[in-house]
C-alpha cells in the first residue's frame, strides 16, 4: 500500500512538470498537422464524394427536398463538409494518439529513471519491437473481450464494471511491461509482475475509470455541434494527460519495486557470504585434520 500511494502522489506531481505538459500537447499539434495535410490533398474530393453519396441515396431524396423547401437552400452542400469533418476527426485523433503513445511512455519512464533512479542498471530485458507486438496482441484480445461481453452490458451494474475492468487489465499488462522493458531483465520482470499483480491491476482499473472522463467531453462535443471544435481538442488533451499520468504511475511503481528487489537480493547475497566463508574454513579444518598423522 505504501508503494501504491507513494507512486500515485509522485505521478500527480510529475504531471505538473513542463516536460510532461509539453508531451501532453503534442497530439494536438500532430492532429492539426494531419488535418492540414488531409485538407490540402483530399478535402475537395472527399466533400464532392460525400455530397454525391447524400444526393444519390434514394431513401433520403424526398427528405432533402423537404428540408430544402423549409430552409430555402442546398442542404447537401452544407451537410457534406460537416459529414467529412465528423468522419475524419476520430480517425485523425486515433492515429495521433497511437503515434504519441508509442513515444510518450518510454520518454516518461526515462524521466522517472533519470530523476529518481539514476544509478539503476539497465538490463534491457525486452526489445522495442517485441513490446509493440505484445501491445498489439493484448489490445486485440481486450477488444475481443469487449465485444464478447457486450450482451452483459444490458445488466445495469455490469456496464459500469466490465469495460473499465477490461481496459484496466489491458493498461496493467501493457504499461507495466513497458515500464520495466528498459531496466529489468526478463527474470526480474516476471518476478515483479507475479509478486505485484494485484496492485498493478488496481492501478490499471483506476486509470481505466479515469480514461472515461474524456469520453464525456467527446460526447458533449458531438451533442453540441457549435462547440465541437473546442470540446474535441479538450477531450484529446485530457485523454493524453490521463495517459501520461498512467505511464508515470506505472513507471514510479515498477522502477521503485525493481530497485527494492535488487536491494533485497544484494543484501541476501551479502549476508550469505560470511556463512559461505565459515563453511569453507570448516571444510579446510576437517581436511587438515584428516591429513595430519
Amino acid at each position: 500500500m505504501r508503494l501504491l500511494l507513494d507512486s500515485f502522489w509522485r505521478a500527480v506531481a510529475y504531471c505538473m512538470l513542463p516536460r510532461v505538459i509539453v508531451l501532453s500537447l503534442v497530439p494536438l499539434g500532430l492532429m492539426v498537422l494531419l488535418a492540414a495535410v488531409f485538407g490540402y490533398f483530399y478535402w475537395d474530393a472527399a466533400v464532392a464524394w460525400t455530397r454525391g453519396a447524400l444526393e444519390s441515396w434514394p431513401l433520403l431524396a424526398s427528405f432533402w427536398s423537404w428540408i430544402g423547401r423549409l430552409f430555402s437552400g442546398d442542404v447537401t452542400s452544407v451537410l457534406a463538409p460537416l459529414a467529412v469533418v465528423f468522419a475524419a476527426t476520430p480517425l485523425i485523433v486515433v492515429l495521433s494518439l497511437l503515434i504519441v503513445a508509442g513515444f510518450m511512455a518510454p520518454a516518461l519512464t526515462r524521466l522517472v529513471a533519470e530523476r529518481r533512479f539514476p544509478s539503476l542498471e539497465r538490463k534491457k530485458g525486452a526489445s522495442f519491437f517485441g513490446s509493440v507486438a505484445r501491445s498489439i496482441g493484448l489490445t486485440m484480445l481486450a477488444l475481443l473481450a469487449l465485444v464478447v461481453s457486450m450482451p452483459l452490458w444490458l445488466i445495469p451494474p455490469l456496464v459500469l464494471i466490465l469495460p473499465p475492468l477490461i481496459w484496466g487489465w489491458l493498461t496493467y499488462r501493457v504499461m507495466s511491461f513497458d515500464a520495466l522493458a528498459e531496466h529489468a531483465s526478463a527474470e526480474e520482470r516476471a518476478t515483479l509482475l507475479r509478486a505485484h499483480r494485484l496492485p498493478l491491476l488496481c492501478i490499471g482499473v483506476l486509470c481505466g475509470y479515469l480514461g472515461a472522463a474524456p469520453s464525456i467531453v467527446w460526447a458533449s462535443g458531438l451533442l453540441f455541434a457549435a462547440a465541437f471544435f473546442v470540446l474535441v481538442p479538450l477531450a484529446i488533451w485530457i485523454y493524453t494527460l490521463v495517459f501520461a499520468f498512467s505511464a508515470l504511475w506505472f513507471g514510479h511503481y515498477c522502477l521503485d519495486a525493481l530497485a527494492q528487489l535488487r536491494g533485497q537480493r544484494a543484501a541476501a547475497a551479502a549476508a550469505a557470504i560470511p556463512g559461505d566463508a565459515a563453511a569453507i574454513e570448516a571444510d579446510q579444518a576437517v581436511l587438515s585434520q584428516w591429513k595430519s598423522p
